[in-house]
């Protein structure tokens, strides 16, 4: 019998890690369909982003009250998670509490007293964080984009958590032996009195089962990551090491567009001169981006590393001011997309076929992008380094280089820098007159 329980905890082991595998092997063929873009130049700086931003968590305490219980919940899933290579020792060999007789009392109590001091802390947290999405009616957790699954996928978070944290505790506070050893239970101790009066079978059933669903809770909770907004606690780390060190406004050109104007600016250059042999064949690089696959790499990884906390749109100009613009839709449409992109692959055997969708249009608006105001707030404020701002620019250079389809006055403006030089209706011999007005 003792052998049939380690059988089914080694399956829904190996059943649970192979699910979030093959996930990851989904994600990241997704994220391959961007375009390639270098990020490996300056690792020692792009190493301290990550150590700063995602392992340091520098950018959340700017809001330091949400910024702090963040911190309580980061800390508490990492550290408490140490106790889960426990669990998973006992439940392959059957044993219990494996790591006591190898770190000794003292060190052992240290520890689970560690981790449930933590558990509490990061319950009140949780408690904390679903009364303000839930209750408190903060203006960036009720945003219209915000219904629905992206409000579900923030409180069932909370729920996993609080209830992973309740059967840790309720684990450790009805097994007689450990709290009789009198060792790292300073929360368990005073759980214990709820179970008085119960017979040792009864309590022995309760840890056995608190046990079980702690274990088997981690593992949905690993596989349910890929579903939600929270695949953040996986992708922060990358996403701040391959994030944009330029300075912020900074836009890159165009390759195709800056060799026509360096032969257009070559003295030497034959403006008659035939197109080199197949030349004529090859088909010219798309302006600008009208769906997922024509953003980089490092564009993708940032919507699937989207928290949807909101920071973005609540310090947007655009979007303070009524503008239909959100930066975090901006992102969570991106994911959207690609998501159903990769499900259309998965579909198709390995191929994709036109769906006639793409991301501008059927998710993101023109109106959205041309509300941009291009102030780089949404990027300075985002706490894991995203940057909705560039895949904003990336589109309405679509817009306008593939399809005219700039603002009548932004045309104008584009008319007159071209005939002119200047953004002014005025031509060049008189760009000057204003000097000599009284």
């Amino acid at each position: 019998m003792q052998y049939l329980t380690n059988i089914f905890f080694i399956i829904a082991l190996i059943a649970g890690i192979g699910f979030f595998v093959m996930n990851i092997k989904k994600l990241s063929r997704n994220i391959k369909l961007g375009k390639d873009v270098n990020r490996t130049d300056r690792k020692s700086e792009r190493l301290k982003n990550m150590m700063m931003i995602a392992l340091g968590q520098s950018k959340m305490v700017k809001r330091p009250f949400s910024g702090f219980l963040h911190i309580i919940v980061y800390v508490g899933f990492i550290i408490i998670n140490i106790e889960v290579l426990e669990i998973i020792i006992d439940g392959i060999f059957g044993t219990h509490r494996i790591f006591l007789g190898v770190l000794g009392d003292a060190f052992y109590g240290f520890l689970i007293g560690t981790f449930e001091i933590l558990a509490a802390l990061v319950f009140v947290a949780v408690v904390i964080f679903w009364l303000r999405r839930n209750v408190s009616n903060i203006k960036r957790f009720l945003s219209k984009e915000m219904k629905g699954w992206p409000k579900n996928d923030g409180n069932y978070i909370l729920y996993f958590e609080m209830v992973l944290m309740t059967l840790f505790l309720v684990m450790n506070a009805t097994d007689p032996t450990f709290q009789q050893a009198g060792i790292g239970n300073p929360i368990s101790q005073f759980i214990t009195p709820l179970f008085d009066g119960f017979s040792a079978d009864t309590i022995h059933a309760i840890e056995r089962t608190a046990w079980w669903i702690h274990i088997l809770g981690i593992l949905v909770f690993l596989n349910y990551l890929y579903y939600s907004k929270h695949l953040h606690i996986l992708l922060a780390f990358p996403n701040t090491y391959f994030a944009n060190l330029n300075p912020k406004g900074q836009f890159n050109n165009l390759e195709s567009v800056t060799n026509e104007v360096k032969l257009m600016m070559d003295p030497d250059a034959d403006p008659y001169a035939m197109p080199e042999e197949g030349a004529e064949e090859t088909v010219p690089e798309k302006f600008g981006a009208s769906d997922v696959t024509d953003l980089n790499w490092v564009q993708l990884l940032n919507a699937y590393t989207c928290t949807e906390c909101g920071r973005c749109t609540s310090s947007c100009p655009a979007n303070l001011t009524g503008k239909k613009l959100s930066p975090r839709k901006i992102m969570m449409d991106t994911r959207d997309r690609l998501e159903e992109v990769g499900r259309n692959i998965d579909t198709n055997n390995g191929v994709f076929v036109d769906d006639n969708k793409q991301l501008l249009n059927d998710y993101i608006s023109p109106e959205e992008l041309w509300a941009c105001t291009s102030c780089n707030a949404c990027v300075e404020e985002c706490p894991v380094n995203i940057d909705p701002l560039s895949i904003i620019m990336d589109m309405r250079r679509y817009l306008v280089m593939e399809q005219s389809a700039a603002p009548q006055e932004l045309n104008m403006m584009m008319t007159n820098v071209e005939n002119n030089g200047a953004p002014w209706q005025y031509n060049q011999q008189d760009r000057l007159n204003w000097a000599n007005e009284e």
